[in-house]
């Protein structure tokens, strides 16, 4: 629940902000006037771009943390490395996986993408447990929005599923246990152009 009050504030602020005028704002740091919250013109640029991404959310009932590293190789394609920790308190988990961002780039400061990946989350009891910690294949599928701030700077918002092979959900008779993913972080931007 904090996480969407959160979201939903950080996007009615960036609207906010992109509704003012040059003139209306008053700089801390006076060299910041050059450089405004404005876009360029046209679709978003994201050949030879690399985005780093840390990020917050809940991974089912639990609080997540993610660093997420991005390069696209050609504008509508971005391979994107993840990183992510639940540091639940009996039983917590870290995943890494390699995905597959697909995107058609749009003008204006709303990106939507989607997102395919493979990885694994490697699982690890408390002291409780007295257990060996696990290892897992997961499948992961979502989709995700960005709000650019800045030509270099996007809030980043995604919801993701994900499925670990190799196990046997009593709730719904699969063949793998399911989580749902929310997160929200920063894009940094970076072109790697010459």
């Amino acid at each position: 629940m904090n996480t969407r009050l959160l979201g939903a504030a950080l996007l009615a602020l960036a609207c906010h902000a992109s509704a003012m005028s040059d003139d209306e704002v008053e700089y801390l740091v006076p060299a910041m006037k050059d450089k405004s919250f404005s876009l360029s013109g046209g679709e978003r640029q994201f050949l030879h771009r690399l985005a780093f991404t840390p990020a917050f959310g809940t991974l089912g009932n639990d609080e997540y943390y993610s660093l997420r590293l991005a390069y696209a190789p050609n504008p509508w394609l971005a391979y994107e490395a993840h990183l992510g920790h639940n540091p639940s308190e009996s039983v917590h988990a870290l995943v890494h996986s390699v995905n597959a961002m697909l995107r058609w780039p749009l003008p204006g400061r709303l990106q939507p993408y989607g997102t395919l990946g493979y990885g694994m989350m490697l699982i690890f009891p408390g002291a409780v447990f007295k257990a060996d910690p696990v290892t897992k294949n997961a499948l992961s599928a979502g989709a995700g929005l960005e709000v650019y701030l800045r030509d270099d700077v996007a809030l980043r918002t995604e919801i993701r599923g994900i499925t670990l092979l190799g196990g046997n959900d009593p709730a719904t008779g699969s063949d793998g246990y399911s989580y749902r993913e929310l997160s929200v972080g920063l894009a940094f931007y970076r072109s790697l152009n010459p």
